[in-house]
């Protein structure tokens, strides 16, 4: 059997590692470095760029350069590069493909097998795309490992016999999990995981460029954020000037040319300081507080009854992330692992336990959980939809759960059943997975033909589900794949005409998911009697509610963005 790797594929940064004599050992790429930048292009040639050459290429071409993809994985969007289209699954297919090709050179021999580390609150949409990717890129993906677990894994490796409650708290290029887990005698048992896959450096990034943007427009007048040149150097500024201000107190952002104005070439220059970048990205560090409470209530734990916290993640270096910790929880956090290796060397732990490749007394046992809750859709007592939950989020996996269910009508011969992802009781507010239709069912009255639905639930993340009419013994199953996850093509640009009803389909709409939570949050509070006492607030919000679902719909997803912090502002003003 041939070697397994383990391989971090990250928003910003992509790294590969191998157990070596007990340790995990970084894979060096062709540059001979073990951190490969997540960016993907096409050169003058027609050939592949990756990396380094990519993303200096980002400055000069970004119509031929893709960066960040990771984020879009599960969303179903094309993406445009150099003039073809792709999708999520095979721009990250690329850049595995380039990670296999230097692993081999660097450790001589063939490699075919993997372990690929996922964030922690990826669905199982995500999940199946990550595969995907792995296998289009020539790789057999023996398992898919939690980033925060694999992480875990890298600590637990050095620190077999410590017995603890650790939370690791992982913030990286895009995406931010926090887990809980139990160590004890070399198990390492995850207790709860909870995240925000929309939460990481690029959006401090993102609010670096926006103040830079504004102090532009306030003195010339001109707006960079509809620049696509400037937009890509004002990229890279805000993350040098972000990763200045970690060790220092003030940093100056010089770009000698940006734009132009009555012919005459504009330079930005701007001064911004620790303090001020602090109160910028305040609300993205508040935003990590909820996913934490999810996991101490969800797992039983206190606060106080945490030993250790890690933070994993090249974002943590930011120093506010450290205290903002320490004042939440009441402890400081620690920096026991590298935080740019430490998934990438859990991943490669468990590539070698799978590959058998470490001794008994020397290899660590894991516990994993669900996520999210897993469903199907279902009549209640009052004959309203909801979602009947039969795996329950933070469930040790792997796991099989059933339920029984009956007929709702007299003479039904078939029952359609639909599987969600999800903690909302209204089924429509969760995820919809994939549908199938058991049919034979013996001619009765409502209630009484009863249906078992199983679910199976393995290390991987991934979902079989299976239904068996009880009396006679058929079944019908579907295994959850991305056949099921077809999602309809949205038109670029619609109608000038288009009316509020169309605009109300917003949900179908590519990149509607990472927006849902807002948008319910505000419909909620529309439907709050109170506001009718506030009805210019309410005529603000709805306004709001509205722009950001048009322009959903017309697919302008930076537009979208702004709205939806407008949107957020006017729901925490009240």
């Amino acid at each position: 059997m041939s070697t397994v790797i383990g391989i971090d594929l990250g928003t910003s940064t992509t790294e590969a590692a191998i157990l070596r004599s007990g340790k995990p050992d970084m894979i060096l790429n062709f540059d001979g470095k073990a951190v490969t930048p997540s960016v993907v292009g096409v050169s003058a040639s027609g050939s592949f760029v990756f990396g380094e050459r990519a993303k200096a290429q980002y400055l000069m071409e970004p119509e031929n350069t893709v960066i960040e993809v990771k984020r879009k994985i599960g969303t179903g969007e094309k993406i445009l590069m150099g003039g073809k289209t792709y999708t999520p699954a095979e721009l990250s297919a690329l850049l595995l493909k380039h990670v296999k090709n230097y692993a081999e050179e660097f450790l001589d021999e063939s490699v075919s097998r993997a372990v690929i580390s996922v964030p922690a609150y990826f669905d199982d949409l995500q999940r199946q795309e990550v595969v995907k990717a792995g296998e289009e890129a020539g790789f057999s993906v023996e398992r898919i490992i939690n980033e925060p677990t694999a992480a875990a894994m890298s600590y637990g490796m050095q620190h077999m016999e410590e017995e603890s409650h650790i939370l690791i708290y992982d913030l990286g290029g895009g995406t931010f999990d926090v887990t809980l887990l139990e160590m004890f005698g070399g198990v390492l048992e995850v207790k709860a995981s909870s995240g925000d896959n929309q939460l990481g450096g690029k959006d401090f990034d993102e609010c670096l460029i926006r103040w830079l943007a504004e102090q532009f427009k306030a003195r010339h007048g001109i707006n960079l954020l509809k620049n696509d040149a400037a937009m890509v150097k004002l990229k890279e500024q805000a993350e040098q000037c972000k990763i200045h201000l970690s060790t220092q107190s003030s940093c100056k952002v010089e770009i000698p040319f940006i734009a132009q104005k009555d012919g005459q070439p504009l330079a930005l220059e701007e001064t911004l300081t620790a303090e001020q970048f602090e109160k910028l990205t305040e609300h993205l560090v508040k935003r990590t507080h909820r996913p934490i409470d999810v996991v101490l209530s969800d797992s039983g734990i206190l606060p106080g009854d945490i030993d250790r916290i890690l933070l994993v993640g090249g974002s943590t270096r930011m120093p506010m992330i450290a205290r903002d910790i320490e004042g939440y929880l009441g402890q400081a956090p620690e920096r026991a692992v590298n935080p740019d290796y430490a998934v990438a060397e859990g991943a490669a732990v468990m590539a070698a336990i799978i590959q058998g490749s470490l001794d008994e007394e020397d290899s660590l046992v894991m516990t994993d959980v669900s996520p999210f809750s897993l469903g199907v859709k279902a009549v209640d007592d009052l004959d309203r939809l909801m979602m009947s939950v039969i795996i329950p989020r933070n469930v040790t996996i792997p796991v099989v759960r059933s339920e029984t269910y009956c007929t709702n009508a007299d003479g039904q011969r078939t029952a359609e059943i639909e599987v969600y992802q999800g903690e909302s009781r209204n089924v429509e507010e969760n995820h919809f997975l994939g549908k199938f239709t058991i049919s034979g069912i013996p001619w009765g009255p409502a209630h009484e033909q009863q249906i078992r639905v199983e679910f199976s639930y393995n290390l991987n993340g991934m979902l079989n589900v299976e239904a068996t009419i009880v009396s006679t013994g058929e079944r019908a199953g579907v295994e959850i794949s991305l056949l099921n996850q077809k999602r309809e093509e949205s038109s670029d640009v619609l109608p000038d005409d288009q009316d509020a009803a169309d605009v109300e389909n917003w949900q179908d709409a590519p990149e509607a998911k990472r927006f849902r939570t807002v948008i319910r949050r505000a419909e909620r509070r529309l439907k709050n009697d109170a506001l009718e006492e506030l009805p210019l607030y309410r005529i603000d919000l709805e306004e709001a509610l509205y722009e950001l679902k048009l322009a959903l719909v017309k697919g302008n997803i930076q537009e979208a963005e702004e709205l939806e912090e407008e949107l957020l502002e006017l729901l925490e003003s009240r």
